[in-house]
């Protein structure tokens, strides 16, 4: 049987809309070479954690942090605030992603990112619960102090006001007595201002007018104590010649014309008298 020429074929000729599907949609060939690009990306990523974890490679742990560093940028940004600035934040989320590279095994059926995010966010909060707090507070006292303060946000609403410290116990269970620690402790948290008016009254005074300031007068009169208990051991003489010299601040000439010794005799009683009385304070010193 001799073969049907084309021009007889009973199957149409290709149109130019058969052509057109039989051709790569240009949506599926996007989606192809993504997920080529991500497969490429991630064996890469394999790459550079071997090298890393078998050599100590540090020019393939760069190449990591560089990487990745858009993700920890990433997750900082979710806890910018406006109450810590976003390049200390940026600059912990860095020091997680470090963290994480350290110790990701390339073993690990799991992707990196899913393994880094948890370690990045846990050290985002812990700069939160450690460097916000102006005292510092135990770690559980800290931990405590925000279950405190969100189970009053929950029970205020369901019980139309304001918690007690008695029904705040017993929805977290632990005492009275540790919720009203983890309240005085968010004090520790929210200092405060000294700025603050010290009433509502509408006066001018602050809460910093109303704090007390160091009394030089204190030190002044222990000093005053001090120095006549360790007068005693000087003479009458060499008590009047310390006198003149350093309370009435005459000079060496004009003592001795008062007292009616030589200028160099001042000079030396001087210099004896205030090395006895350093001598005599030596003992007082190593007991303070």
């Amino acid at each position: 049987m001799q073969p049907i020429p084309a021009a007889m074929s009973t199957q149409p000729p290709p149109t130019g809309l058969d052509s057109l599907a039989r051709e790569p949609h240009p949506a599926r060939a996007a989606v192809i070479g993504a997920d080529e690009d991500r497969t490429a990306r991630k064996r890469e990523e394999r790459r550079l954690f071997a090298r890393y974890r078998r050599d100590g490679d540090r020019a393939s742990r760069e190449a990591l942090v560089e990487r990745f560093l858009p993700l920890a940028r990433q997750l900082a940004r979710r806890y910018d605030r406006g109450s810590e600035p976003l390049e200390d934040l940026v600059q912990v989320a860095s020091l997680g992603l470090l963290k994480a590279i350290d110790r990701f095994d390339p073993a690990y059926s799991t992707a990196f990112s899913t393994f880094a995010v948890p370690t990045i966010l846990g050290e985002l909060k812990r700069h939160f619960r450690d460097k916000g707090w102006w005292v510092r507070v135990p770690r559980d006292l800290q931990e405590l102090a925000v279950r405190v303060e969100r189970v009053t946000d929950e029970l205020g609403p369901e019980l139309g006001r304001a918690p007690t410290a008695d029904e705040i116990a017993r929805h977290i269970g632990v005492s009275t007595e540790q919720v009203l620690d983890a309240r005085d402790a968010t004090g520790a948290y929210r200092p405060a201002s000294l700025d603050r008016p010290r009433d509502d009254a509408g006066t001018d005074d602050n809460l910093i007018d109303g704090v007390g300031v160091e009394d030089p007068g204190y030190d002044r009169a222990e000093d005053a104590v001090r120095v006549g208990l360790l007068m005693s051991v000087l003479s009458d003489r060499e008590r009047e010649i310390l006198r003149l010299r350093f309370a009435e601040d005459l000079t060496q000439s004009e003592i001795g014309a008062r007292v009616g010794i030589s200028q160099m005799h001042v000079s030396r009683v001087i210099r004896q008298a205030v090395e006895r009385l350093r001598e005599a304070a030596k003992p007082e010193t190593s007991m303070a």
